[in-house]
């Protein structure tokens, strides 16, 4: 995990090539947003499920699967992660919201439904970027994709209809299908999982781990970036007539978004270095944090309030703040590692090894 390599120093510039383009797609190409909208399986996306998958296969095929024991018995890592995932992620998205937008119920709801769904997903690139802790991110992603299942709805009836009424605010609801929300999983996690753990197995048996390192990794490496800007493309293609039709209302939701991940990302990374995970494992905790599930946040909204509605365009709005601003956190986090590896070198040294 040294230095960023030539295609990975010059993300920024590409993902803003990417949302440009997206942009001009969207806008220039007349049908362009009916066609790609059209092309769905069960309500899934095809064009952003295929940029996804191609994203995160590389990095999930990195994971060595034989060191997910090392990740399992830290407790400090999993509760801490629960903690911010579970307990602070719904309840400080919630806060923003009605703190940013009390006066547009629509866009308030949109971000509350953010908030409940966790990265599972886009997630695991931001923290190969960073060089966090792969089998660490393997294993948050996983858990969390199992409380996504188990919580999703229940917290989802929480913070829309029980807590607005206890605190005497305007109540909503939800409407969503455990199925729903274990089919974002699946697609978006158990596929690419499933094909990087047989992609390591099956190469080592046969080729040796040596030649699998340093050979196919560094040949499907560069997928990883690709399928990311083609997802953005059609995510700005997708989006890009209402993101410009609407600014003022985009940049309202924005600002809340923009709180949030600097404060769910900056309390994984105190609460990390607090804990002396070291920083690996810090930068990962901190990322898993920051994320969502910007892919089952949409669904969930436009299933319940239809495509067009405010809490579908705040959905939307998520990822396009979260992409740049966590590849600007990637950024941040590679400049305090030298200072982080001075001040902990044993547990950096110990999660090396």
């Amino acid at each position: 995990m040294g230095k960023l390599s030539t295609l990975d120093r010059f993300l920024p510039v590409w993902i803003g090539v990417a949302m440009v383009a997206g942009l001009l797609l969207g806008r220039g190409v007349p049908g362009l947003n009916d066609a790609l909208s059209k092309i769905s399986v069960d309500g899934v996306s095809l064009p952003i499920a295929i940029g996804l998958l191609i994203m995160m296969y590389p990095v999930l095929a990195k994971v060595r699967y034989d060191r997910l024991d090392t990740v399992t018995g830290d407790k400090k890592l999993l509760l801490g992660s629960l903690a911010l995932n579970w307990i602070l992620g719904p309840a400080l998205m919630f806060a923003l919201a009605w703190l940013f937008l009390p006066d547009l119920p629509e866009y308030r709801t949109g971000l509350i439904i953010v908030g409940l769904a966790r990265c599972i997903a886009m997630v695991i690139i931001w923290n190969d970027l960073a060089c966090g802790d792969r089998e660490a991110a393997a294993v948050l992603v996983a858990i969390n994709s199992v409380f996504q299942v188990v919580m999703f709805a229940v917290l989802g009836w929480f913070y829309l209809s029980v807590l607005p009424g206890w605190l005497d605010l305007e109540q909503t609801n939800i409407s969503t299908s455990p199925w729903q929300i274990a089919k974002s999983v699946l697609i978006f996690l158990g596929i690419p999982l499933v094909a990087g753990f047989l992609s390591r197995f099956l190469g080592e048996r046969t080729k040796g781990r040596d030649w699998y390192e340093s050979k196919f990794i560094p040949c499907i490496g560069p997928w990883a970036l690709y399928g990311l800007l083609f997802t953005i493309v059609i995510l700005f293609a997708l989006q890009g007539d209402q993101i410009t039709s609407r600014p003022l209302d985009v940049v309202r939701i924005a600002l809340p978004l923009l709180v949030y991940f600097a404060v769910m990302w900056g309390g994984g990374y105190a609460f990390g270095a607090a804990m002396g995970l070291g920083y690996e494992r810090t930068t990962t905790l901190a990322f898993t944090a920051a994320g969502n599930n910007f892919e089952l946040a949409i669904a969930v909204a436009i299933a319940t309030y239809g495509a067009t509605s405010g809490q579908a365009l705040a959905g939307v709005v998520g990822p396009l703040i979260e992409v740049p601003v966590l590849v600007g956190l990637v950024y941040v986090s590679l400049a305090l590692r030298k200072r982080f590896t001075v001040r902990t070198p044993a547990a950096d040294s110990s999660i090396e090894g």
